[in-house]
């Protein structure tokens, strides 16, 4: 008996034009739409015409110079994203430019929407925060719950890209916006220049079920293609697997575009996971190449254990211990980052060659 083609799975969901139009009208199922059913019908038969005909980067232009080939169309979203972090990292680079922290919210929760009140993980990004602009850094703030409470903010899945070659899966991501499929209002675009732009990054986290909320999980995996991947669509004519192949059989050399910069971490639970989530980023990050604060610069613990949900806000009050380790953990980092700009602290990996570079 021959085995499957392991390549081949379910073939594409290709939707006939009903039921296409059937879920693309029950966008507008607000009555306030209802005086619009002739507009409505002519912005669906548009939305059918780039279905059917897969097009996925309606906006392109020649990549020009720089590029493997010059020649390629590239999607216009991906060269100013492209340009977005170039710029970032010139600023990364530039000395004269104040060291920046990027600090992420990792809860979903806020008070504007279905939970009626803010996150303790919140409260404790602005206890950090307020540290490090004590000492003199810039600060960013991404905040994962605008994924729940904003219009036009979504982190769609990674398409998993790398597990066919790190060749295909681009630096930024190139596999949205897809307009074809209505997959756009992607935030990573805007997410991969700050990660860019910071010397450090501190993650403050609930536990959601032992494991990261949905929207840190889902920004995780999109950052992929900050580990080792391709920064030239062209060379792969785009999503073409077998050039991909090849260039990797070449000799990939798995480049580490956020490597070198410093982070450090606060996770808290209520009963159960947050050692296991706290190492679980840690090995993420220093697997990226990013390097640990320290021991103080990582934490994990519980606020207010087995103690009511009702009243978490109030257990996180009274325990001025976390608060202040949360502050610690600030001051960590901030630390680190300081001396590194300062060359007082550096990298013991420095120079060397990985073996095993995946």
């Amino acid at each position: 008996m021959t085995a499957p083609d392991v390549r081949k799975g379910m073939p594409p969901v290709k939707l006939p034009r009903e039921e296409f139009a059937r879920r693309y009208r029950s966008r507008f199922v607000d009555p306030a739409f209802k005086p619009l059913q002739r507009e409505v019908d002519a912005i669906i038969d548009a939305a059918w015409d780039a279905y059917s005909h897969s097009r996925k980067a309606p906006l392109t232009r020649k990549a020009g110079p720089g590029f493997a080939d010059p020649e390629y169309e590239l999607a216009v979203d991906w060269l100013a994203a492209r340009d977005a972090i170039l710029a970032a990292q010139r600023r990364h680079d530039d000395a004269a430019e104040t060291p920046r922290i990027l600090i992420i919210n990792g809860s979903s929760r806020s008070e504007h929407t279905c939970p009626g009140e803010m996150s303790k993980s919140w409260r404790l990004v602005k206890l950090a925060e307020a540290v490090f602009i004590e000492m003199g850094l810039a600060v960013d703030i991404l905040d994962l719950s605008r994924l729940a409470s904003e219009f036009g903010k979504q982190i769609h899945p990674c398409k998993s890209c790398l597990s066919t070659s790190p060749a295909l899966c681009h630096w930024p991501c190139s596999c949205y916006p897809n307009y074809a499929l209505g997959q756009t209002d992607d935030w990573m675009n805007e997410i991969y220049p700050l990660w860019v732009a910071a010397h450090g990054i501190l993650i403050v986290s609930p536990v959601n079920w032992y494991h990261a909320p949905t929207g840190l999980k889902a920004m995780m995996d999109r950052m992929v293609c900050a580990d080792g991947c391709n920064p030239d669509p062209t060379s792969t004519h785009g999503k073409h697997a077998d050039e991909a192949k090849a260039l990797e059989l070449k000799g990939w050399p798995y480049p580490r575009h956020l490597a070198g910069r410093y982070f450090g971490l606060v996770v808290h639970g209520d009963s159960v996971g947050a050692e296991t989530m706290r190492r679980s980023l840690s090995d993420w990050l220093t697997d990226m190449e990013l390097i640990s604060a320290g021991r103080a610069g990582e934490l994990d613990g519980y606020i207010g254990y087995m103690e009511p949900y009702a009243t978490s806000h109030r257990s996180l009050d009274e325990d001025r211990a976390f608060q202040e380790e949360t502050l610690n953990v600030a001051r960590t980092l901030g630390n680190a980052v300081k001396l590194a700009r300062e060359g007082k602290l550096r990298n013991p990996a420095a120079g060397l060659v990985e073996p095993k570079p995946k």
